[in-house]
């Protein structure tokens, strides 16, 4: 919510790289949501989260489509960085405002697409053969069917841009000096680029690669609820809030984590003092 309140009142972060970042904050938000949600059913009727039910469609949909989004919207973000230091260097290519909603409209409508197919039939409410244990009443294959080529995007594509950034800038870098010019710009800037390439597979690999292990156990998994409990349970539940973590450390490699950001948003609350300055600015 600070991101989103803090991009949204200045007007000199409405750039397109800001889009997808104040996107991105809303995905967290949203899977944050869910996540919530989906606790407050576990409290109040643990067995339902445990055996399946009918109510469990919606929170699980939600949560799914959040999840994808925030997916989408890293790899969007790292396209983005991408096309603005390659291409820029060799045409007058720049990715513009439109561009970025554009985008943003695709990632949801393609996220609230795919999380709501359990809404639109494809469960296993009436079915036993393919059912889920760790998340009833999805069904294995759809489970498998989403996990297995967003993991693969998630994964791959950022991979592929990171380090493609990185060659371009240590390119440069070597051709300036061998022209005998200062190089410690795009020093600075490779370096900025491997820290935050390496935060963000960390941050990936330790939030979703659990996940997508309980995916593949429970397609593998042949033996019924009451065997697993409670030890599996407890695996997924702790994948939940390493979701949760992905969604709290995103805004900090992202976003709060840029100085221009911090400085906004300090001299916001700074501005909240005085009530009449910050209506007048």
């Amino acid at each position: 919510c600070t991101v989103i309140f803090t991009r949204l009142a200045t007007k000199d972060l409405h750039k397109p790289i800001s889009i997808l970042f104040c996107n991105l904050a809303v995905s967290d938000l949203f899977t944050s949501f869910s996540g919530f949600w989906i606790s407050m059913l576990f409290i109040t009727n643990p067995d339902i989260t445990i055996f399946g039910s009918k109510d469990m469609l919606a929170p699980y949909a939600l949560y799914t489509t959040s999840i994808l989004s925030t997916i989408y919207n890293l790899v969007s973000i790292g396209v983005e960085r991408y096309l603005a230091v390659a291409k820029s260097m060799r045409t007058r290519f720049r990715v513009a405002r439109n561009h970025s909603i554009a985008v943003v409209f695709i990632n949801w409508v393609l996220a609230f697409f795919l999380g709501c197919l359990p809404l639109m039939g494809w469960n296993c409410l009436h079915k036993e053969e393919s059912v889920s244990v760790l998340y009833s009443p999805f069904c294995v294959n759809y489970l498998i069917f989403i996990a297995i080529p967003n993991v693969v995007v998630a994964f791959i594509i950022p991979l592929f841009t990171y380090l493609r950034i990185i060659i371009i800038l240590r390119r440069r870098k070597l051709r300036m000096k061998a022209c005998g010019q200062a190089t410690g710009t795009y020093k600075s800037a490779e370096i900025q680029v491997a820290r935050t390439s390496i935060f963000i597979w960390l941050l990936a690999l330790i939030s979703y690669a659990p996940f997508f292990a309980g995916v593949i156990f429970d397609a593998t998994n042949q033996r019924c609820h009451i065997d697993l409990y409670p030890g599996v349970y407890i695996f997924r539940n702790c994948t939940a809030v390493l979701i949760t973590i992905n969604c709290l450390g995103n805004p900090l490699i992202y976003t709060l984590k840029l100085k221009t950001l911090g400085a906004k948003f300090k001299a916001l609350k700074c501005l909240s003092i005085n009530r009449v300055r910050a209506c007048a600015i």
